[in-house]
């Protein structure tokens, strides 16, 4: 997932196209965020798509189902490079970032380049679709 997510000493934050927005949650590690897939959820559309780096595609419902996977655990990271740009009611966020973590207890580091797309509706940004493109480490 390339949500650019902060955690500060106090709150969860996720970045929007206007600045950053308090996920509702009690997570105090990134484990716990990635177990509350409310909040997760509460950040995406409901016609939200996913575009990995292999062009597989997912939707709303297959992407929670990976990102809060308990076999998952993802280090916290960076997004050095944030990006946000502003076309009315929709909003492109990219960047870069580099991730590691386990999945099945094995580790994984991954490098990629991403976009996500916001949509503004009844007053609330919202993610519809996320695509990653692998970089090389």
């Amino acid at each position: 997932m390339t949500m650019s997510v902060l955690h500060t000493v106090d709150a969860w934050w996720v970045q929007t196209p206007t600045g950053a927005a308090k996920i509702a949650t009690s997570a105090t590690t990134t484990a716990e965020l990635l177990a509350d897939r409310a909040a997760i959820e509460a950040n995406m559309a409901s016609d939200f798509r996913d575009i990995d780096g292999h062009g597989n595609v997912a939707d709303k419902a297959q992407f929670l189902e990976g990102i809060t996977d308990a076999q998952l655990t993802i280090d916290p990271y960076t997004v050095p490079d944030l990006d946000v740009r502003l076309y009315g009611d929709v909003a492109l966020l990219s960047g870069t970032t580099r991730m590691s973590g386990s999945y099945q207890g094995k580790p994984f580091k991954s490098n990629y380049r991403y976009i996500d797309i916001y949509v503004h509706r009844a007053g609330v940004w919202r993610v519809v679709s996320v695509q990653i493109s692998k970089m090389p480490d």
